[in-house]
């Protein structure tokens, strides 16, 4: 078993830290300043945002919530979000299965390089 008291870590803004990551999930704290953002993105991984002090805002698509303490989002591989403090805020997030399908860490060197070259095809360079 491990353990961590996520109130006692020194998690300093802009410097998640991860707590635990193998093939079942990644799990990471994150220290977001009142004002401050997770700016529209998405990941590879089905995620679960959980907040464990301040009060966030949360919008994925046309949804919108917020609350602080206990409030626990969830969102589906590839689902867009964006997540702003509105209150210093401590997070914890959990990615599951990590690394999510298409994500680079899974992916073989010549998958990258295909992945790559493809980017470059979009960009039209």
């Amino acid at each position: 078993m491990r353990t961590w008291d996520v109130g006692a870590l020194g998690v300093e803004p802009y410097k998640p830290e991860i707590l635990s990551s193998g093939e079942a999930a990644r799990v990471i704290v994150l220290s977001l300043p009142a004002g401050e953002r997770l700016q529209d993105h998405e990941v590879h991984e089905r995620a679960w945002l959980v907040v464990l002090e301040g009060e966030v805002e949360i919008e994925a698509g046309e949804e919108r919530t917020s609350g602080g303490r206990g409030l626990v989002a969830e969102f589906g591989p590839q689902e867009r979000h964006e997540v702003r403090a509105t209150a210093d805020a401590r997070l914890l997030l959990v990615l599951a299965p990590w690394p999510g399908d298409g994500h680079p860490g899974a992916m073989t060197l010549e998958e990258k390089a295909g992945a790559r070259e493809r980017a470059r095809e979009r960009a039209g360079t």
